[in-house]
């Protein structure tokens, strides 16, 4: 699902950003943690091809990134990725079922209105469709933005500090949240964090290993 050799990025008259080789297999949920400034967020940028690699190989769900041309990347994307930000970035002026429908528009594909209600549904939140962004609470907008990440069953769920700012409760229930849409998507799932308790928060394996593949980076 995703491999990385020699992956350096190198930030325009700043600094330079070296990260460790990975081989991630489908179905794996990550764990990608370190200080802040580590480069947590370039490293799921680079994976999401949101920025292209200084040097080094980076290939993801089969594609080898780097080489795409920005409309090309932006394809890829919109049917590969499923991308749950750290600020969620709802569109204010549009409710929650055109949100999830402008997610078609950009991908490219026909309004789909059973698939944007059965997402809501999904995530508990099918009852909000005619709502505003600002009509929401934290929790149902975290769910919608979900809702949306996954709407195109995307093979891989990028998921950036998602219990940045909850209490222990709506952090669990987060993780839960992502664990289980993961899951039923069939998808990979990377949860990029330096909140120590998402590491308690993933059960372990039925033979009593992680649930989860560490990936920590130390930062320059």
């Amino acid at each position: 699902m995703i491999r990385s050799q020699a992956l350096r990025f190198v930030y325009p008259g700043g600094a330079t950003l070296v990260f460790p080789d990975v081989m991630v297999a489908p179905g794996t949920v990550l764990l990608l943690s370190g200080p802040s400034g580590c480069g947590k967020s370039t490293w799921l940028a680079l994976v999401a091809a949101l920025v292209a690699p200084t040097d080094g190989q980076l290939e993801v769900a089969g594609q080898l990134l780097g080489v795409l041309k920005p409309a090309a990347a932006d394809a890829w994307r919109a049917r590969t990725i499923g991308f749950l930000p750290q600020k969620l970035h709802l569109s204010a002026a549009l409710t929650v079922y055109q949100n999830l429908a402008m997610a078609q528009w950009a991908a490219g594909v026909p309004e789909n209105a059973a698939r944007i209600e059965q997402a809501l549904a999904s995530l508990g939140v099918a009852e909000l469709a005619a709502r505003l962004p600002a009509q929401l609470s934290g929790g149902q907008a975290q769910r919608v933005a979900l809702a949306r990440a996954v709407l195109l069953q995307p093979a891989l769920i990028l998921a950036d500090e998602p219990t940045a700012s909850l209490d222990d409760v709506a952090a669990a229930d987060a993780v839960a949240l992502l664990l289980a849409t993961a899951q039923t998507q069939g998808a990979t799932l990377v949860i990029a964090t330096h909140d120590a308790r998402v590491a308690r928060l993933i059960p372990p394996k039925p033979d009593g290993q992680n649930g989860f593949e560490p990936l920590f980076l130390k930062g320059q």
